[in-house]
């Protein structure tokens, strides 16, 4: 793979650049072709540069921003009155391709806004969507999309989400055509509203998509759909609904452990293997939320992502650099436009 840079919002997210930082040593280490420019209030960072072998690394430039978005932030607010912020800055990189990619932990709301004004969605698309991997029964994952980024979507947005999500599995995941599914409260045909039905009739007569039909909530994790479809108001609460749900069985579990010292005993004996069978489960393993639909690649990481979850949001943007993913989601989409075009004129 050729050589790549990654802009890096130093200042985003509950920590900043103590977990920013630490991350981007961690990836120039796994990776000799990437390089990284990291954008930030220089006060702040530069004691931290050098605290963690960063200042004079040959593959590292420092940008500096002053201004920095807080979680709380109105985005149409630091749209209009934060020019130098360390998030805007980096996306510029990008918009000029000074960058292949942008990672940040900060305010999503923020990111979206000035991620579409800056780098604008390719065409055909209206609205990017925030989507993410997230690990199923069957040993793989299910990507899920949209998780908040468009609370609200009509049926050409929900048909837009599934070609894009379809594309970025097929390319992350490798897979041949990749099932997709769109997210109801049940499986029959007749359930749901306007807006689902007739999208599920889109997909059903688009060649470019492997559309099997509705998914339920309960089957969103057991590995039938590669790419799950629904607006940012169901995703966002599915998602949440299960890293709750996530949290509650481990602190069950511990808590079984701990009733006895039976229990206690059996506990040491098997808490190795219970890791090892539930590590991929861990919210760290799939941290990094994809932005797609822009004209450049954006990922997302948890505000309270720790070193480890940083981290592999950097490899989330270093898969979608190799595979080009904007390139490949615009090339599908210009397929299914044409097909559109034909069928029209039939």
């Amino acid at each position: 793979m050729r050589n790549f840079t990654i802009a890096l919002d130093a200042m985003g997210g509950d920590f900043g650049p103590h977990i920013s930082l630490p991350a981007s040593s961690k990836s120039l280490l796994l990776h000799p072709n990437l390089y990284i420019t990291i954008v930030g209030d220089n006060q702040i960072i530069s004691p931290l540069l050098k605290q963690y072998q960063l200042l004079e690394h040959p593959r590292v430039k420092f940008m500096h921003a002053p201004e920095t978005i807080s979680m709380e932030d109105d985005p149409v607010s630091v749209l209009r009155h934060r020019s130098q912020s360390s998030m805007l800055v980096a996306l510029q990189l990008v918009a000029r391709g000074d960058a292949d990619a942008c990672v940040s932990a900060g305010n999503t709301g923020a990111l979206m806004l000035l991620a579409k004004h800056t780098l604008k969605t390719l065409e055909g698309i209206s609205r990017p969507a925030l989507v993410s991997a997230l690990p199923n029964n069957r040993g793989g994952h299910s990507y899920l999309m949209d998780l908040g980024a468009n609370l609200q979507c009509g049926c050409d947005t929900l048909f837009n989400f599934a070609l894009m999500g379809s594309v970025l599995c097929e390319k992350v995941e490798q897979l041949s055509a990749p099932s997709v599914s769109l997210l109801n409260v049940g499986r029959e045909t007749n359930k749901g509203n306007d807006t689902i039905k007739h999208c599920a009739n889109l997909l059903a007569n688009t060649e470019y998509i492997n559309y099997i039909g509705y998914i339920e909530a309960n089957e969103l994790f057991d590995g039938r759909a590669d790419v799950v479809v629904t607006d940012g108001f169901s995703g966002n609460i599915a998602l949440k609904s299960y890293e709750g749900m996530g949290r509650v069985f481990l602190a069950q579990l511990q808590k079984a452990m701990d009733a006895t010292w039976y229990s206690r005993l059996l506990g040491k004996l098997l808490n190795p293997i219970i890791k090892n069978q539930l590590k991929h489960l861990h919210p760290d393993l799939y941290n990094g939320a994809s932005l797609i639909g822009l004209r450049g690649i954006v990922v997302k990481s948890h505000g309270s992502a720790n070193v480890e979850a940083f981290t592999y949001a950097i490899e989330q943007a270093i898969k979608e650099i190799q595979w080009q993913i904007p390139a490949c989601i615009s090339a599908r989409l210009e397929s299914v436009l044409a097909e559109r075009d034909c069928l029209s004129h039939e």
